[in-house]
């Protein structure tokens, strides 16, 4: 095969090596390019207005071969096709950008520049670029990951705080005024419970027949389930009528007022009248103005006698009639302090009916799981024949009576229940349940704001993405560009073989 016919494939990170191996170049170019550079930079101040040099100039870094077009466009314009009496151009533009071309060509400068050019984009330029463009895509995803987490945490908190105002009762718009509201409402549910306890006298019947029969002992005798027996019978009545037997005369409540408020609903009082400074004697302002009136005094002619009358030594009867009207003075016949509350209302008693309510519960629990059971049946029959029919219920009515308790039970203990007595008992307590929920409208807030960051933050990295893919597609063109004109101007020197530049730039 003849030799001209074989190509000449040259790896393009050792194409720098091979063009000064074979004395295309010296090792030495580098210092007359940076003298050729700046006159590149002198003559790109002085460009007529063509569209292609502009576009040349613009964006890239300017070789030989952009020279060697730009001449060849100077050339085409009016002032560069110019010549003078010896047929050299005239053009002083021109003659420094043919000037560069020269020295370019001198030693080979041009090849060995293009050929550092090739493999600088093919090693560190595009792929940084591919870099940045794969990180743009990296975050967008992330970014995209992250605003459905954060909406999907903002719904998580704004349900969580729809769902404690569902639990409490509220709706959630002024948080403090509504649960204050539903403090002040608790006697009425006092009053409804008191009513329901009510349906617990056979639980009650039952326990206390059962006690009495284990014990030997009568009804009178125990004190057992004092509290609920007490609020069956009575309802739910003051402290001091539990105590003394008997209602009061008056009751001194301590009225449950709405304080410590912080929202939005006192602001009226911006919209106050400014009267000055009014003098109570004279009722005007400044209590220094005269109004030019003159009031003239007039004798009164059935002038009342003030005179001292002694009313024995005048023989006047004076007969003391009592007031019924008038308040009493505070007695031990008026409740104030803690017996002015209801025995639910107040903290002691309620607890202690609470108690026996768990009492009871225990009971039903230990005698329904008594009547479940196998291993005992036959001692607990042969204890209870002798026991009285009230006592001797069966399973499914012990049951009942349980569900009954623990009904009652769950409305005094419910979490609801004991905020609002809390409230009640301490009213800055309601700033803490407060402080609870805003805390999650916040952070319901917080994570949508973040959702609305992560929507931003994606449109400047897609911004970003956008800047740079075109940037990678017309770095690439260059590349094969300036890769074609290398293999071009080296298949020239060998005759015209086949140059291949070899590599990743083929796959790059």
């Amino acid at each position: 095969m003849d030799e001209s016919q074989l190509p000449i494939d040259i790896h393009y990170n050792k194409l720098l090596d091979w063009l000064q191996s074979r004395r295309h170049c010296t090792s030495s170019w580098q210092q007359p390019a940076v003298s050729i550079r700046e006159k590149i930079n002198n003559a790109i101040q002085d460009m007529p207005p063509v569209d292609e040099i502009i576009q040349l100039l613009e964006g890239s870094y300017i070789n030989y071969f952009h020279c060697k077009r730009i001449v060849e466009l100077l050339k085409q314009t009016d002032d560069g096709a110019k010549k003078n009496i010896f047929g050299q151009y005239s053009s002083q533009r021109l003659k420094d950008w043919l000037e560069i071309i020269k020295q370019y060509e001198k030693e080979g400068i041009y090849l060995a520049e293009a050929a550092q050019m090739l493999a600088r984009s093919v090693n560190y330029e595009i792929p940084d670029l591919k870099r940045q463009l794969a990180k743009c895509q990296q975050m967008h995803q992330e970014y995209t990951r992250k605003e459905v987490d954060y909406a999907k945490m903002s719904e998580e908190f704004a349900e969580k705080f729809r769902a404690d105002c569902r639990k409490m009762g509220i709706e959630g718009k002024k948080i403090k005024r509504e649960l204050f509201s539903l403090a002040k409402c608790l006697p009425q549910t006092f009053d409804e419970i008191a009513r329901e306890s009510r349906n617990l006298i056979p639980a009650v019947d039952f326990y206390t027949g059962f006690v009495a029969f284990i014990l030997n002992k009568t009804d009178d005798d125990q004190n057992c389930l004092r509290m609920v027996r007490y609020i069956m019978e009575k309802g739910n009545t003051t402290v001091y009528e539990l105590h003394n037997g008997r209602p009061p005369l008056k009751i001194l409540e301590t009225p449950f007022d709405l304080e410590g408020f912080d929202e939005n609903d006192e602001k009226e009082k911006e919209d106050e009248i400014d009267w000055g400074n009014i003098d109570v004697d004279t009722g005007l302002a400044g209590g220094n103005v005269s109004a030019g009136i003159v009031v003239e005094e007039e004798p009164i002619e059935n002038e009342i006698d003030w005179e001292v009358v002694d009313p024995l030594a005048s023989g006047i009867d004076i007969e003391v009639v009592k007031d019924d009207s008038s308040p009493e003075p505070d007695g031990p016949q008026n409740a104030a302090g803690t017996e002015a509350l209801t025995v639910l209302d107040y903290i002691e008693t309620r607890n202690a009916f609470v108690d026996e309510l768990y009492e009871l519960e225990t009971f039903l629990r230990q005698r329904l799981f008594e009547l479940s059971g196998t291993g005992n049946a036959v001692i607990s029959n042969a204890v209870f024949q002798s026991a009285p029919q009230a006592i001797q219920l069966d399973r499914e009515n012990v049951t009942v009576l349980l569900n009954g308790v623990s009904a009652l039970l769950g409305k005094l203990t419910a979490s609801k229940m004991v905020d609002l007595l809390l409230i009640r008992s301490f009213p800055r307590y309601v700033d803490r349940l407060v402080e609870n929920l805003v805390k999650l409208t916040s952070e319901s807030e917080k994570m949508m704001s973040l959702s609305r960051l992560m929507v931003l933050k994606q449109e400047e990295v897609l911004s970003e993405q956008r800047r740079l893919e075109p940037m990678l597609k017309l770095m690439r063109e260059k590349m094969k560009e300036l890769q074609k004109q290398l293999e071009a101007e080296i298949s020239v020197r060998y005759k015209n073989r086949r140059v291949n530049i070899m590599g990743d730039i083929n796959t790059v």
